[in-house]
């Protein structure tokens, strides 16, 4: 899991004024929970005085209270009420749990899990995505590595035959491209799939990204949205649960109707429907092996695969806590750096 990065890890509501939740994220069993302020904390589900779970406590004001000696914490971590030893005798610096930050945005709790910098960086969203839509939420657990499941949403070559009964009906099987582009941390791939009348398929760089109808975004570390039209989205967070679990939120957002009760049902049976597509994935993604993708894992891609080669070269490097270079995979084959597919080459 790329460190050092904000993911949006639950949904604003799961977690409620007053309330301590426990979660596993990123392969830590955590503790989260609401303060009368409203700010919500995080910290390592463990007690620093005798290891009990701050889980099974209580929220008291703003902090966090230890269900077996009283020990409370604020959202940084630190204990600021140790009862034992009195009000009057200083609190050391050693009595504090690993906390992480968290902002409560967009509906859902983002946790930036690693070493915070003194200024955290801005959330990743996609900007046209804003408030004028409604949406519906669905969530579901997948006994895979997040990487796999996001991957998935990256491959355009599955779609006549995953989902030939749905949104891969007409057998639309020869994948032209993908236009592929990067803006820092963020992936745009632009879909072209037709029939195979013969002709192999065009390059990207015979593309025109106007002609295609739709797009995907995938913002690292864990959001994509399908770019189905100006009205209508899907929007997915791909939440690390551990090595090999994932938790996917997904969520239908539309603003075809403005009318408030009109437009929840349009959410509510775009969600249904989406529901359905996910299933279909589902039931194929989690056969993959192994659990986890990674830059060379002796898969025998193809030219279609481009979105998921540049997931994993960007991925890679941000694990490895590099900055990935400015140019995109698909620039780096234009400027005659025929590597097609050498990133994808067993290892």
């Amino acid at each position: 899991m790329i460190r050092d990065r904000w993911y949006a890890a639950l949904d604003s509501r799961e977690v409620r004024r007053g309330q301590v939740v426990g979660v596993t994220r990123f392969g830590e069993k955590l503790a989260l929970w609401r303060a009368a302020s409203g700010e919500v904390g995080c910290a390592v589900d463990l007690c620093v005085h005798r290891g009990a779970a701050l889980s099974a406590g209580c929220v008291v004001g703003d902090h966090v209270e230890c269900p077996f000696h009283g020990f409370q914490y604020d959202t940084s971590g630190r204990c600021q009420v140790l009862p034992a030893n009195g009000r009057a005798t200083p609190i050391e610096e050693r009595f504090r749990v690993r906390a992480y930050p968290v902002r409560d945005a967009h509906g859902f709790l983002w946790i930036y899990w690693g070493e915070a910098p003194d200024e955290l960086p801005p959330l990743p969203w996609f900007d046209d995505l804003d408030d004028s839509f409604y949406y519906s939420q669905f969530i579901d657990p997948w006994p895979m590595h997040y990487s796999r499941c996001i991957e998935n949403q990256l491959d355009v070559v599955h779609l006549p035959f995953v989902h030939r009964t749905t949104i891969g009906r007409g057998g639309r099987a020869v994948v032209e491209g993908p236009i592929v582009d990067r803006d820092g941390e963020r992936l745009r791939f632009d879909v072209f799939n037709r029939h195979d009348d013969g002709t192999p398929p065009r390059k990207a760089e015979e593309l025109d990204r106007k002609d295609s109808p739709v797009h995907l975004d995938f913002h690292y570390p864990n959001i994509w949205q399908n770019w189905l039209n100006e009205k209508v989205r899907v929007m997915i967070s791909f939440v690390p649960v551990d090595e090999h679990n994932s938790r996917l939120y997904m969520r239908y957002y539309h603003k075809v109707v403005p009318v408030p009760g009109i437009a929840h049902l349009v959410a509510w049976l775009g969600k249904l429907f989406s529901i359905v597509i996910l299933r279909q994935d589902k039931r194929v993604v989690v056969t993959q092996r192994p659990h986890r993708s990674d830059l060379k894992m002796g898969e025998q891609l193809v030219p279609g695969d481009r979105p998921i080669t540049e997931y994993r070269m960007v991925r890679q490097k941000l694990l490895e806590g590099q900055e990935p270079a400015d140019e995109t995979l698909q620039e780096r084959l234009a400027l005659g750096a025929d590597q097609a597919d050498e990133a994808t080459s067993p290892s």
